[in-house]
């Protein structure tokens, strides 16, 4: 290939990152570098967006941030699981609060905008059914503007936090109205680009689901909320209720973490039990949601996949505590060590008699649990070839006063 036509393949593949990434640029300029006799790429994006950096860590809800060093906020997902009921819906409400989750959520839909008419009208003859038609079924589900103000007021009262996802662009809009503290995108409207955009600009934070999504479709979530609201989130996500183990795919926060660095990622989990969840929080997801149910048993597709009351207490209890053991990442002899230490942290101990202005040898020491303590085990080697200014019984410790012109390190 000449030299040209590897440059303009250059520019070509160049303009082509730079729609990829969304930065809006202009083709890479060519420059002649005088004096050099060759063509360079310049690849100089005039008028591209700035990519602004966004903060790891936001508040959430008021006085609530989420991402950095801040503990993860548990998400309690009561959904629908309701059976259409106020009065449960209040009782699950204080469940999720007594367990120790940060915030009870639902789902809002304005039917006849999330479904078309055939939708609505189809028969639905599933065990799960409220209702002749699927239209009826969730039209008992749905509870009325007035109803999720109920709902919001008893939640505020009780102190947890309150929010729900938006199924449409009409329940973003009437949940906008309600001043719920953050937004939450589910799985089915993560690639509906007109909702996100709609959604982001409505400038509440925002936490996205990513089931049934690919890494390709995640970027371009990234690409169109990040310029528009910094505060959101990604979770990692796979809808299937109950979900199994093989189709968790853990590693997918890892490489949530890697593609974008500067927000914080979470997890949304259908599986049955806690150890799953924990394991994403030990992995670092500052955001978790669970399905929660009072009774696995009842009507409702979620059930199965969702935490009766004293598993989401003991999810609770258990990521805190993953928490306080996840620590710092400094390796150091720590104050609770230092009794294990002072009984059987081990010194250097003369293996011989050693006389005055003997030169050590690694032959001549070995190492024990010596009273008193001397150098430690990792300092054997800095003693060969060092001079012994007092005499030194066999199985003696070796101390810093018997060593000429030797001082004993510090271990930090």
């Amino acid at each position: 290939m000449r030299r040209f036509d590897w440059w303009d393949s250059a520019g070509v593949a160049l303009r082509g990152l730079a729609e990829a990434r969304g930065d809006g640029a202009r083709a890479p300029c060519w420059r002649w570098r005088a004096g050099r006799g060759q063509w360079r790429l310049a690849a100089v994006f005039l008028g591209a967006r700035p990519r602004t950096a966004m903060p790891l860590e936001f508040e959430l809800c008021p006085g609530r941030r989420v991402g950095g060093a801040q503990p993860c906020f548990i998400i309690a997902e009561i959904g629908q699981n309701h059976q259409g009921d106020l009065a449960i819906a209040k009782q699950m409400i204080r469940m999720v609060k007594e367990c120790g989750a940060d915030c009870a959520k639902f789902q809002k839909s304005e039917l006849e905008h999330k479904f078309n008419k055939k939708a609505l009208e189809r028969p639905y003859t599933s065990k799960h059914s409220w209702g002749k038609t699927y239209g009826e079924h969730k039209r008992h589900l749905e509870f009325s503007h007035d109803q999720y103000r109920e709902l919001q007021k008893y939640a505020k009262e009780i102190g947890i936090y309150f929010t729900a996802s938006g199924m449409d662009e009409m329940a973003v809009e009437f949940l906008h109205e309600l001043d719920v503290p953050f937004f939450k995108v589910g799985s089915g409207d993560t690639n509906n680009f007109p909702y996100l955009e709609k959604t982001a600009k409505k400038g509440r934070p925002i936490v996205i689901s990513s089931g049934m999504q690919s890494m390709d479709t995640m970027h371009k979530v990234y690409q169109l909320v990040k310029p528009i609201n910094p505060n959101f989130c990604i979770l990692q996500c796979t809808s299937a209720y109950p979900l199994q183990p093989e189709d968790v795919n853990l590693h997918v926060i890892t490489a949530y973490q890697s593609a974008f660095p500067d927000i914080p990622i979470g997890y949304s989990g259908h599986e049955t039990g806690i150890a799953i969840s924990v394991a994403a929080v030990a992995m670092g997801a500052k955001v978790l949601e669970r399905h929660v149910t009072l009774d696995k048993t009842w009507k409702g597709s979620d059930h199965q996949a969702s935490l009766e009351p004293n598993e989401l207490a003991e999810l609770v209890r258990t990521i805190r505590l993953v928490e306080k053991a996840m620590g710092s990442p400094v390796k150091q002899l720590l104050p609770c060590e230092m009794a294990c230490n002072e009984k059987l942290g081990k010194s250097v101990v003369a293996k011989v008699t050693i006389p005055e202005g003997t030169v050590l040898t690694l032959a001549m020491l070995t190492v024990k649990v010596g009273e008193p303590k001397g150098y430690l085990p990792e300092e054997i080697f800095d003693l060969v070839g060092k001079k012994v200014k007092i005499n030194i019984e066999e199985d003696e410790t070796i101390t810093e006063d018997a060593i000429e012109n030797h001082v004993k390190k510090v271990k930090c």
